[in-house]
């Protein structure tokens, strides 16, 4: 699919949390989710065994998400999931296995609800900064990028000073050994 293909149908975007999402705490996103199936059809044999084996225990892992059940006779089963944001997504479940309708569940409950988009940028932030983007580079003192490697200066371990728990743990030696 072309870039300009995908742009019509998902549009073009930048990263974004909801709601600064995890800044205070962590709001799961996915608010309910309802299973609809047929209880006779065959069509609908793997989502019974998910409801029989599964249901319960992804219930009891997401206890932040409502989760319906309902029984439509004649009709092909199908997964909505419903966000916080109001997005609501639909999945046919249509013959499918009980492992794959577990792992659909799980992509429910991690996705944000945000539609699907191309990234315009790798990182992106709401207050610009006019120095630019940091880099390990930033605050080196320009003489570094004048050197010739190898460098025996540049080789050379850093001398670090001791830490305040270092000279803690050498008082207490002292005082030990005085003792």
């Amino acid at each position: 699919m072309t870039s300009h293909v995908w742009n019509l149908f998902f549009g073009a975007t930048f990263a974004k949390t909801p709601h600064h999402n995890g800044i205070g705490r962590f709001v799961q996103q996915l608010q309910r989710i309802t299973i609809k199936f047929c209880k006779s059809n065959g069509s609908s044999m793997g989502t019974r065994d998910y409801l029989e084996q599964d249901l319960v225990h992804f219930a009891n892992a997401n206890p932040g998400v409502v989760v319906y059940v309902k029984s439509r006779r004649h009709r092909t089963p199908v997964i909505k999931a419903e966000y916080l944001n109001g997005e609501t997504e639909f999945l046919s479940l249509h013959n499918k296995p009980r492992d794959e309708i577990q792992r659909w569940m799980e992509h429910y409950r991690t996705r944000s609800g945000q539609p699907t988009a191309r990234l315009l940028k790798t990182n992106y932030t709401d207050l610009l900064s006019i120095q630019g983007t940091w880099t390990p580079w930033t605050n080196v003192h320009p003489e570094t990028f004048l050197d010739t490697f190898p460098c025996e200066k540049a080789s050379a371990a850093e001398k670090i000073e001791k830490t305040g728990t270092d000279q803690l743990r050498e008082i207490a030696e002292r005082a030990s050994r005085a003792s």
